[in-house]
Formats: structure tokens, sequence, C-alpha cells
């Protein structure tokens, strides 16, 4: 249609806010800006491990720890980069990471701060059938062999999408490896909570730090489906007991769930 003479031809529409994340999305994808990140997350994990005062409970744990390992690391989401922390200069430790872009900043990280990286889904769901359905078996082969071959391995134990709810998954990964879980929380009295659904918390430097280890728990590879669902709650109630300990440690109460 030919626009009448004189007319004002239309204005081109603003620029929306959507399409400067997504172009901020696209750049943070580029990977020279994904290796840059990591290389800065990485230094800046070390800083932070550098200048906090760490205590560990148990005391002294090195025997114990050599005693019971390789074990698994077990997690609540959102803490998976300060877990590094927990890595002696002679332990192996590898942990799970899945393959979409985002994981990439992460596993640099990691790697950096010495963890072997696994990039697949993890183990979710009590039967195997369900691991398959939800792409898992992948990555629990991978954990299954880091295990047999002496390495520790760090696993979220939450639901996905639900923060401090214990998942199958980890409890799969001990019954088919025959190591224990070994629930584990480190955290910082300085730092930043995230308004997430895991609540990830970033720790800052300068502070006060606390590093707790939680009893081991076994998991037999012949078990009833009642038996298995009272393992996962003492999983789950060991996890938050740790969590507790550690911020308590810190004097910095945890509040997640509420405002930071």
């Amino acid at each position: 249609m030919t626009r009448p003479s004189g007319s004002v031809p239309p204005r081109a529409a603003p620029r929306s806010g959507s399409d400067d994340m997504s172009l901020l999305k696209r750049i943070g994808r580029l990977p020279a800006v994904q290796q840059s990140l990591g290389f800065l997350a990485g230094a800046y994990l070390r800083l932070v491990r550098r200048t906090n005062r760490f205590v560990v409970e148990p005391a002294d744990p090195d025997p114990w720890l050599d005693g019971i390992g390789p074990f698994i690391a077990g997690m609540w989401h959102g803490q998976h980069t300060m877990i590094s922390f927990m890595r002696r200069p002679h332990d192996r430790i590898a942990t799970i990471i899945s393959r979409s872009a985002d994981g990439n900043v992460n596993t640099i990280a990691l790697t950096r701060m010495g963890v072997r990286v696994i990039r697949a889904s993890g183990a979710r769901g009590r039967a195997v059938r369900d691991i398959r359905a939800k792409g898992g078996a992948q990555g629990l082969r991978a954990m299954l062999r880091a295990l047999k071959e002496g390495e520790t391995v760090a696993f979220s134990a939450d639901v996905p999408k639900v923060s401090r709810r214990c998942d199958e998954g980890i409890l799969t990964l001990a019954r088919f490896s025959g190591r224990p879980i070994v629930p584990v929380a480190v955290v910082t009295s300085r730092h930043l909570r995230f308004n997430s659904w895991d609540r990830a918390c970033f720790g800052l430097p300068f502070g006060r730090g606390a590093m707790v280890f939680g009893a081991p728990i076994s998991v037999p590879r012949e078990i009833e489906p009642e038996a298995f669902e009272g393992l996962r709650q003492t999983v789950e109630a060991e996890m938050n007991r740790v969590h507790d300990r550690a911020y308590a440690l810190v004097g910095r109460p945890d509040r997640v769930g509420n405002p930071a």
C-alpha cells in the first residue's frame, strides 16, 4: 500500500528489555567470554578460601576421611562451588554438571580448583527405568566409574527445583556403588544469598568459614522400598543438621526460605 503524501513514517518499535537480555545471554555464551568468566571465578574462589578462617568439624578429620574414602559427598544445590574447599592436596574429587551452556563457567572454575567435572545429567529417581527416562544413565555410569577408581564424588542431593528435599538419586548412587554418603556443608559468615529456588549462597572473602562433615550413611544393594524411604529421610535430616551446624559455627543462622 502506498503511503499518503506528506505522511510521517511509523516509528520503529523501541528495543525491549528482553532483547537486551537475549543479547547479553548470547555474549555470555561465547567461548572466549566463558573462559574468561571461568578463570575469574576460579581465582575468586581461591581468594575466598584463603581469606576466611575455616574451622572443620569433626576436628582433625584426615584419618577419618581417609578411612572411609572414596565416598559420596552430599551437598545441597547452590553450594557446589564452595564444596571444592573440602579437597585436600592428595584428594581426587569429581562432580557432575549438566552440559548446558550455563554449566560451562562452573566447569572451568571447578577445574581450576582441582575438581574433575563430569558433563552429564545426574541420576534422578529411585528406579533404574526412571534414571534412563530422564537421561541420567550416562551420568550414573560415570559417577560409578569415578568411585570405583578411587575418586570421591560430590553430588547435589536436592529434588530438582525443590530446595532442601533429598532426592532418591544420591541414594541410588550409593546403592549401586557400595560407597557411603557423607553429608557436607561449607559456609562462610560473609555471603550473599540469591533469590533463586535453591537459595544459592555466594561466599565473600575476609570472614569466618566452617566445613562440617556428617555421619556416613550406607545404602544396601538389596533394600525394600520402605527402608529406602527411611534412609532418604535420614540423609535429608543429616544434610540439614550439618548445614545448621556449619552456620552456627560461623555465627550466622541459615535463613533458607526467608529473606537473607
